[in-house]
């Protein structure tokens, strides 16, 4: 009863202050300050604090972000470009980082970390330029946006399979490094053949 009331507390905190920086903080922020509010790892079984150390809490939410992001955006390119390998690209896009998306989503529920449920600033600005843009304009963009996302994402794989200290996290993020390399290896030839 004590830890209900305890989470109780602490989600009302946690919800009031986004309300009040809401105008200022986008979906990972949010998510991060959330998972800040929770780390009480030091009296976990008291306070159902998150069950990871803060610097894997945030390599959750940049994934989570990054993840949703490569979704989103392959979604869009399935219906803007008309070139046929961004359209396989776009469809393993949408089918790897969605089962990716699930498999964080579980081992963050597991160790009670709040994920972003949108994203974040910097993505939804890219989507947006996306979704002005049409034709080789459109497939250039996308392009270099999947090049530069998938070394973005595989610099913060790397990272967490090296550094992390939560070993259901570092096995995720091994186990994706080799998809996201793949990935990169893939966009960075038809980013050679489009620009």
């Amino acid at each position: 009863m004590k830890k209900l009331i305890y989470l109780c507390a602490i989600s009302a905190t946690a919800f009031a202050f986004q309300g009040c920086n809401s105008s200022t903080k986008d979906a990972r922020q949010t998510a991060d300050s959330l998972n800040m509010v929770k780390d009480t790892t030091s009296n976990e079984k008291m306070t159902g604090g998150i069950a990871v150390e803060p610097s894997d809490s945030e390599f959750a939410t940049k994934a989570a972000v990054g993840g949703m992001a490569e979704v989103e955006f392959a979604k869009l390119a399935l219906t803007k470009t008309t070139d046929p390998q961004l359209k396989e690209f776009a469809t393993m896009m949408v089918t790897d980082h969605g089962k990716a998306n699930e498999e964080l989503m579980a081992i963050a529920k597991m160790k009670n970390i709040t994920l972003p449920n949108g994203l974040d600033e910097a993505h939804q600005k890219k989507m947006t330029e996306l979704t002005q843009k049409t034709g080789k304009d459109f497939d250039k963009a996308y392009t270099e946006a999947m090049v530069e996302g998938h070394k973005s994402t595989l610099d913060l794989m790397k990272n967490e399979a090296k550094n992390g200290t939560d070993n259901d996290l570092k096995s995720f993020a091994t186990k994706t490094e080799l998809v996201v390399k793949a990935h990169l290896d893939m966009i960075n030839a038809i980013h050679e053949r489009i620009k």
